[in-house]
C-alpha cells in the first residue's frame, strides 16, 4: 500500500534544494548511446523511475549499464535482441524507442503500466508508418509491437506540439535512407534537436539528412543539468510562504523549459537567474527566488507546449495571485500520466480555491485562504508536489495520498522537505 504524506502549514524555508538531473536530457543522451559503439559517460543522471526504466530497456537491447550513484557509464553495442521491452510509466522512453527501433533488425513488443497503457500511441505510430516502419498499436494505446524494416525520409507536419513525437521520427530518421523535414504547430522542448545539432530552418522545418547527422564523432556524454520542472516547486514553495529564500544551483535554463520563470518574473515575482553559461550545449544557471507578492498571470493556447510540466504547480500559484488567471491550450494534460486537468481542478476545490474548467482551459481566481484537504494525485507525480507546495500555506493539516508517486521524477524531494522544512512532513503507511 502507497504512503500518505500529511502536510501541516510551514514555517520559512530557507537554503538550497537537491535538484535531480534534467530528465528529458537523461533520456534522450542514454537513448542515443544505443546508436554508438563509444562510451557514454553521464553524470548527475536523472534519478527517477522514468529514467531507471529507460536504462533497464537499454540493458535489455544490449548495452552495459554500470550506475555508480547519479553516474551512469553505457558501453559496448547494442544487439537489440528482440523481446518484450518494459517501459513502465515512461511515454518518453516508449516513444522515443519506438523510432530507434523501427529501422532495426527485430521484432519487439513495448509495455507499459496501467497509466502508460491509456496514452496516445498513434500520435507517433503515423509518422513512422509513413517512414516504412511495421508498427502497430492496440487501439490506438499500448501495447505497442514493431518489426524492423528499411525506412525513409519524410516531409511531415504534425498535427501537435509534442517533443516525443518529434523526437521519435528524428531518431528514426538517422537510419532512414533520404531527408527527413518535420514541423510542428508550436515549438516543444528541443533538447534532441540541441544533442544533434540541428536547427529550425525557415518557417520553422527541421531537416535531418543522416549522411551530415552522423552520431560517430558525437558526444554523447555529459553532465546533466539540474532539472527545472522539479526547480519549478521549490520556487513555488518559496514564492508563498513568507520569509523564504532559496538558491537553486546549476539550474537549465533552456529557454523552452524556463518559460515557467520568465511568466512569474513578469507577474512580479522575485526570482533572478544571470550568468548563463553553455554546457554540453544547454544554459544553465544557479536560480535565486524570495517570497513575494505577484499579480495574476495569462498562458496563451500558443505558451501552453513551453508549460506543460509545470501547469499543475502554476495553478496552484495562481490560487495565490492578484487576480483572475487563465490558462488556455490545455488538452494535452488530459492525456498525460492522468486527466491533470481534472485532477488540478478538484484539488483547488477541495482546498476552497474558485476556479471553472472546460476541456482545455482554466480560469482560477486568485487571493484564496486556502484550507487543509486531502488531495487525489490519481499516482501522478507532478500533482503530488504541486499540492504539496499549496498545502504548506493552507490552514490546516493536508494529506496528499500515493505520495511514492514522486519517485517517477524526483525520489528524494519528501526527504528534502524534511531537510528544509524539520518536523512539517510525515509519511503513513
Amino acid at each position: 500500500m502507497s504512503r500518505a504524506v500529511i502536510i501541516p502549514p510551514c514555517r520559512s524555508l530557507c537554503g538550497s534544494p537537491r535538484l535531480p538531473g534534467d530528465k528529458s536530457i537523461s533520456h534522450r543522451r542514454a537513448l542515443l548511446s544505443l546508436c554508438v559503439a563509444d562510451d557514454v559517460v553521464l553524470e548527475n543522471f536523472a534519478d527517477g523511475e522514468d529514467c531507471a526504466a529507460t536504462l533497464e530497456c537499454i540493458a535489455r537491447l544490449g548495452k552495459r549499464v554500470l550506475r555508480e550513484e547519479n553516474r551512469v557509464t553505457l558501453s559496448g553495442v547494442a544487439g537489440f535482441s528482440s523481446g518484450e521491452l518494459d517501459c513502465e510509466n515512461s511515454g518518453t522512453t516508449a516513444r522515443l524507442l519506438a523510432g530507434i527501433l523501427a529501422a532495426r533488425d527485430g521484432h519487439w513488443t513495448l509495455t507499459g503500466d496501467a497509466s502508460l497503457s491509456q496514452r496516445p500511441m498513434e500520435r507517433v505510430a503515423v509518422p513512422l508508418r509513413s517512414m516504412g516502419a511495421d508498427v502497430a498499436t492496440t487501439d490506438g494505446h499500448f501495447p505497442l509491437t514493431i518489426t524492423g524494416r528499411p525506412l525513409h525520409g519524410i516531409e511531415y507536419e504534425s498535427p501537435v506540439a509534442s517533443a516525443q513525437v518529434k523526437s521519435a521520427v528524428l531518431l528514426a530518421a538517422l537510419a532512414a535512407e533520404g531527408v527527413t523535414r518535420y514541423r510542428e504547430p508550436l515549438r516543444s522542448r528541443d533538447h534532441t534537436e540541441r544533442i544533434l545539432n540541428l536547427a529550425p530552418g525557415s518557417h520553422g522545418w527541421i531537416s535531418l539528412d543522416p549522411k551530415r547527422t552522423r552520431l560517430n564523432g558525437l558526444t554523447l556524454s555529459a553532465s546533466i543539468p539540474g532539472d527545472p520542472s522539479a526547480a519549478a516547486f521549490w520556487i513555488a514553495a518559496a514564492l508563498l510562504v513568507p520569509g523564504s529564500r532559496l538558491t537553486l544551483r546549476n539550474v537549465l535554463v533552456n529557454p523552452v523549459r524556463a518559460a515557467y520563470l520568465r511568466l512569474l518574473r513578469e507577474a512580479g515575482a522575485r526570482i533572478e537567474w544571470s550568468g548563463e553559461e553553455i554546457h554540453d550545449g544547454e544554459p544553465v544557471s544557479d536560480v535565486r527566488v524570495e517570497h513575494s507578492a505577484f499579480r495574476a498571470f495569462q498562458i496563451a493556447e500558443n505558451d501552453a507546449p513551453a508549460l506543460l510540466d509545470e501547469l499543475p504547480v502554476l495553478a496552484v500559484l495562481a490560487a495565490f495571485a492578484e487576480g483572475v488567471s487563465n490558462f488556455y491550450g490545455l488538452g494535452e494534460l488530459r492525456v498525460k500520466e492522468t486527466d491533470r486537468l481534472a485532477l488540478i481542478t478538484r484539488g483547488l476545490a477541495r482546498m476552497g480555491a474558485r476556479t471553472a474548467a472546460t476541456n482545455d482551459s482554466l480560469t482560477i481566481r486568485g487571493g484564496n485562504v486556502l484550507h487543509g484537504a486531502e488531495i487525489e494525485t490519481g499516482g501522478d507525480h507532478r500533482i503530488a508536489m504541486a499540492f504539496a507546495v499549496a498545502a504548506l500555506t493552507a490552514n490546516g493539516n493536508s494529506v496528499i495520498e500515493n505520495a511514492d508517486c514522486v519517485g517517477v521524477s524526483d525520489p528524494e524531494f519528501w526527504n528534502e522537505g524534511g531537510r528544509l522544512l524539520p518536523d512539517s512532513v510525515t509519511l503513513e503507511s
